[in-house]
């Protein structure tokens, strides 16, 4: 069983940046996804980014603002979100998927705002 642990939230103003970590404990492979994801109230929770050893992915609302990064020795992974707007307000999930793992954090709450 893969368990997560977010942390790197927090109150940001409108142009600023945050990052987010996430340690994972528990068998993890390189092709298992690891990523972000943020959910609002009363919106379903979407992809913000993912990434394996095959490459990244983002969302196309920030692409270009936010950075995924993984260490693969340490099972961490990184959001470094940039340019932040206060549509990026939410909670945000990080997430283990594939080959029988779908595992979710607690979440930590990002807030953007002036």
């Amino acid at each position: 069983q893969v368990q997560l642990v977010e942390s790197g939230g927090g109150l940001v103003q409108p142009g600023g940046s945050l990052r987010l970590s996430c340690a994972a404990s528990g068998p993890i492979f390189s092709l298992n996804a690891m990523g972000w994801y943020r959910q609002t109230p009363g919106k379903s929770r979407e992809l913000v980014a993912t990434i394996n050893s095959a490459g990244t992915n983002y969302a196309d609302s920030v692409k270009g603002r936010f950075t995924i990064s993984r260490d693969y020795a340490k099972n961490t992974v990184l959001l470094q979100m940039s340019s932040l707007e206060p549509e990026d307000t939410a909670v945000y999930y990080c997430n283990v998927a594939g080959f029988g793992v779908d595992s979710w954090g607690r979440g930590t709450l990002v807030t953007v705002s002036s």
